[in-house]
């Protein structure tokens, strides 16, 4: 018989001590119940580790019954490209209509390109810039000409989404035939009533816009939230270069959450604290204010207008449904936070907390309500084994006690 804690096996055994189907499937019963019960600890650890701020409140049993305690979390990140309205204003920017021909800058003077509205194999409408591609194909918004020059080929993109988000990532634009030479993002925090300055871009900050060039990486945490004009995007590197114009989102984070966003519980603690932060990453809509085209690294060739334009063919929004560090979910259609933190300690049903994060009407901000109070800091608590563990480390443990 073979002790408790025995792992070795004996160096001559008997035909029948291999043969003994009992035997056999009993040390493999052993095996796979050992086996089980440590997969499960470490799928619950891994658990503990990324669902960090999916749980918005855990059951405590106290003297006087149970009750809730609250716990920071949030909505998943995702893309809000699919959920945007895109308006693009002046009336009329928008090639096709009439239809015209148009160049590109490497190849200035082959303008065999054609715009038409009617025509759905050559319009340009402003729904290709949240279109999903399929098969290598690449469709874009592109406006019209530059043909009045001298005056100024302005252009804005307006993105709503009718509900509070926040960024989680950087904001990114993909331009094709060259990124312009100047823009401006804006941002909104009430419903495009009023709007503020994100970032500005051009190729000569102190020319364009009367300021000192920086770089999102130089900023600290007492100044994380200055409006800054960078050189970076703007300057000509080749139509067939680097298309994309970047909000750096995650750059801005690295000042509190240090290299590789190592330590997102420094970020989340001055989100909760930190108002000003907090907003900064917030938004309702933003807005793309395109103000001079690229130039293909030269002047404004008069002779051949034709080749100045804008055209973007995709623009990623990464963020979530603001809901101030306590609801998990968010119903994106209509931007309602769900299963939100109670307002007291006691428990709350599920439909209770969705009729009280409901807008009641017109463009109420859509976030459930800070309730810092009754929140908890924003280290996860250590939770106990959930129960498909527990049953299971008592099968095992019988299993084994019976070795």
């Amino acid at each position: 018989m073979l002790s408790r804690n025995s792992y070795s096996m004996p160096t001559s055994l008997s035909f029948e001590f291999y043969g003994g189907p009992s035997l056999v499937s009993w040390l493999a019963l052993v095996m796979l119940a050992r086996a089980t019960f440590f997969l499960l600890v470490l799928l619950h650890i891994l658990v503990q580790v990324q669902g960090q701020y999916e749980l918005c409140k855990s059951l405590l049993k106290t003297d006087e019954g149970s009750v809730w305690e609250q716990h920071a979390c949030q909505p998943k990140n995702q893309s809000m490209k699919e959920y945007m309205r895109i308006r693009v204003e002046p009336p009329g920017i928008t090639c096709g209509n009439p239809p015209e021909r148009f160049c590109t800058l490497e190849n200035p003077y082959l303008c065999s390109d054609e715009c038409d509205a009617s025509n759905p194999d050559l319009a340009h409408p402003p729904q290709l810039m949240q279109d999903r591609e399929r098969g290598g194909l690449v469709t874009y918004w592109q406006t019209q000409t530059w043909r009045r020059y001298p005056e100024p080929l302005l252009a804005n993109i307006t993105l709503s989404w009718n509900k509070s988000l926040e960024l989680t990532d950087d904001i990114e634009i993909t331009f094709e035939y060259g990124r312009p030479t100047a823009m401006a993002l804006e941002k909104s925090l009430d419903y495009g009533h009023t709007w503020q300055p994100y970032q500005f871009y051009a190729d000569d900050c102190p020319e364009v816009f009367g300021m000192v060039p920086q770089r999102a990486r130089d900023l600290t945490p007492s100044n994380a939230t200055r409006v800054i004009c960078t050189e970076l995007y703007s300057r000509w590197v080749g139509a067939k270069g680097d298309k994309v114009v970047r909000f750096e989102t995650r750059t801005r984070f690295t000042t509190f959450a240090g290299h590789r966003l190592r330590d997102m519980d420094s970020l989340w603690a001055r989100f909760e604290n930190n108002k000003g932060l907090r907003d900064f990453f917030t938004f309702t809509d933003l807005r793309l204010r395109l103000l001079k085209p690229a130039l293909g690294g030269t002047y404004v060739q008069r002779d051949n207008l034709l080749k100045y334009f804008y055209a973007i063919s995709n623009i990623e929004v990464p963020a979530r449904c603001k809901c101030n560090l306590h609801a998990s979910r968010c119903v994106l259609e209509d931007g309602i936070c769900s299963v939100c933190a109670s307002t007291t300690p006691r428990a709350r049903t599920a439909s209770a907390a969705k009729r009280a994060s409901k807008p009641k009407s017109g463009n109420q901000d859509r976030t459930c309500q800070l309730l810092s109070a009754h929140l908890t800091h924003v280290h996860r608590p250590v939770l106990p084994l959930g129960p498909t563990v527990s049953v299971m480390a008592t099968l095992t443990a019988a299993v084994i006690s019976t070795t």
